[in-house]
């Protein structure tokens, strides 16, 4: 595989408690951006409450809405967190969570 890798520090991405389809549209984007695709709206937005490069995969299911925060930086796509979005605003705690996780990353990288 040519691209990106994807360096998990939460989350992950099956079915259950995902669908098979979501599961799929979420794989899909994410190789996508692993080989340095730009996503906009609907499938990203910036996230930048959690830091510069950090955005959100948005992914529709069957009667849940699944979100993939991630993080593009020069040599991966490091994901934060995954979680199902149930409110219209990203809960504070899944922000302080991406930012601390970040936060541990950077310090075990220097």
């Amino acid at each position: 595989m040519n691209g990106k890798p994807l360096r998990w520090l939460h989350g992950e991405v099956k079915a259950p408690p995902m669908s098979v389809e979501a599961r799929r549209e979420m794989g899909m984007l994410l190789r996508e951006l692993q080989e340095d695709e730009l996503l906009f709206l609907p499938h990203s937005r910036p996230m930048p409450d959690i830091g510069i490069r950090c955005h959100e995969l948005r992914v529709n299911d069957e009667n849940k809405t699944w979100r993939l925060v991630y993080r593009i930086d020069q040599d991966a796509i490091v994901i934060l967190d995954v979680f199902e979005k149930k409110t219209k605003r990203t809960p504070q705690q899944v922000i302080e969570n991406c930012r601390r996780r970040l936060k541990l990353y950077e310090a075990s990288r220097s």
